[in-house]
């Protein structure tokens, strides 16, 4: 068996074009399970070879109509609707397909692995619609157009562009998978349709806390905020391992800044502090300083998910599973996919709050009642007849509005289907989906906040500027490569895309 993969391989595989190669020993090794199954299967009622699927298994198929049932299977689940998925998530689709099969548990022949290894080299993306799959049986619906584009059928995506399979396959001199034994079902019965989109929902969830970090640290700079609130001394007295990684973190980020107040400030005897009410504020509002509370437990459902995620690509989601060892086949239900699905919901759920959390901090920065420092909306120009970041502003608040209602329970939202052979099923990639969109919100929401800081950073001077962290100077730096400081009124929509654009497929923090 080969190594484990992990969410890093993943994002080597998808965001570096990085090869992915099996050994022709382990090759050999992973024929072993098919070459069994073909001489176990002689004279025996084996589900998925010489029988119908799910509640047609009680029909036997004649010997001369095995390899057309294959077939069968594919063309007649291929039924999925609505737009195809990302080219990275189709991509990942396969991988997580591939590693089912490298734990040497499903009997399928060489040639599906060798396929679904020349897809992947060769950055071939199969066309795979989001509708169809409920997640029990697997992805059913989704893995059957992957597996229609293995057998040369149906279109794939080549450097994002539609293409018909058949003839670029033929234009590679690489020929059609030839279905073999229970290649068919072995293709489309199992998780990794919802595994492949988890991981890059991983991938983008994990750079999506470290702007949401960083967001949070230069808003305490530029607001004067004290540095209590992230101390070690105070986040010890709690014992949540994501609350004192988040304080950690902002205490790394914000380690040369000289722009945060001091709590010992206060006790000193200044007339400032001798007077009934003051006017710098004794603690800060919620969104500034109860940062490691509330990206905390983000950080652990992130940690969480992401070790569900690996054991289910190094897991086999198939059904039946053949055992070489004991010399046997069962049958169950690894194809459930309810450890994706529940995670898939509890990630949305964190990125949503992270979402709100990120929308209630750039209020925050544009409403001088409460920042009582910087001009309303950040408006670097005449007040009343340019409007700064106004606009910018409904579109954070009503993308986080979607969030909020995309957070939704997909895990428990089980139909019966399938003469209710499937009667309780985990709905995985509508969970997976569901998620992406809201990471994919999240985003837009996190680059209108991150330019907004910017402004906040310019209009704070010169001196101030040199005040900063290192890690805030360095951020502020590669956003001004995106977007200038807004002064004069302009379409920004354009601008926003291209911010959104950036953070999201770049490691800036």
């Amino acid at each position: 068996m080969m190594k484990p993969i992990t969410i890093q391989d993943i994002k080597a595989y998808i965001f570096r074009n990085t090869n992915l190669n099996v050994s022709e020993e382990e090759l050999k090794n992973l024929e072993k399970p098919f070459i069994f199954l073909e001489n176990f299967a002689q004279g025996k009622i084996i589900y998925g070879i010489n029988t119908g699927f799910g509640p047609m298994v009680q029909y036997k198929i004649e010997s001369d109509q095995l390899n057309n049932l294959q077939y069968n299977l594919i063309r007649s689940h291929a039924t999925g609707m609505g737009v195809p998925l990302e080219p990275i998530y189709a991509k990942s689709v396969l991988i997580a397909r591939l590693y089912n099969f490298l734990q040497g548990n499903s009997g399928i022949s060489i040639g599906v692995i060798k396929q679904l290894i020349f897809f992947i080299n060769n950055n071939i993306a199969p066309e795979i619609p989001e509708h169809g799959g409920v997640g029990a049986s697997g992805d059913l619906v989704q893995l059957a157009h992957l597996g229609l584009n293995l057998i040369g059928e149906g279109s794939i995506f080549v450097n994002g562009q539609l293409t018909d399979c058949a003839t670029y396959l033929n234009s590679l001199n690489q020929p059609p998978l030839a279905l073999k034994l229970r290649d068919g079902l072995g293709i489309i019965n199992g998780t990794s349709c919802m595994t492949g989109i988890a991981s890059i929902n991983i991938i983008y969830a994990e750079r999506l806390l470290d702007l949401a970090i960083a967001a949070s640290c230069i808003i305490n700079e530029v607001t004067d905020g004290f540095n209590d609130s992230f101390s070690e001394e105070l986040n010890a007295t709690k014992k949540h391992f994501g609350q004192n990684l988040i304080a950690k973190e902002m205490r790394t980020y914000l380690c040369d800044s000289d722009l945060l107040r001091k709590r010992t400030e206060l006790y000193k005897d200044t007339e400032e502090y001798q007077s009934k009410q003051f006017k710098k504020k004794i603690q800060g509002y919620y969104s500034l300083r109860c940062v490691p509370q509330i990206l905390g437990p983000i950080a652990d459902t992130i940690i969480n998910a992401k070790e569900v995620v690996e054991n289910e690509l190094n897991s086999t989601s198939d059904n039946p599973i053949i055992d070489t060892d004991e010399e046997n086949v069962f049958h169950g239900g690894n194809f459930h996919g309810d450890y994706i699905s529940l995670e898939m919901d509890k990630l949305k759920l964190a990125i949503t709050k992270l979402t709100m959390l990120v929308e209630r901090q750039l209020n925050y920065i544009l409403n001088p009642r409460l920042n009582r420092k910087f001009p309303p909306f950040l408006n670097a120009a005449i007040e009343g007849l340019n409007f700064g970041y106004q606009g910018m502003q409904f579109t954070a608040t009503s993308t986080t509005a979607e969030n909020q209602a995309l957070s939704t329970s997909l895990y428990i939202h089980s139909i019966p289907n399938s003469n209710d052979n499937q009667d309780i099923v985990s709905m995985g990639t509508n969970s997976a989906l569901s998620t992406k969109k809201v990471i994919d919100n999240a985003y837009q929401v996190i680059s209108i906040h991150l330019m907004a800081l910017c402004q906040a950073i310019d209009l704070n001077g010169i001196e101030n500027f040199a005040k900063l962290s290192s890690k805030s100077k360095k951020l502020h730096k590669q956003v001004r490569t995106v977007v200038p400081m807004i002064k004069e009124d302009f379409a920004p929509a354009k601008t926003m895309h291209e911010m959104y654009t950036f953070i999201k497929e770049n490691d800036i923090v």
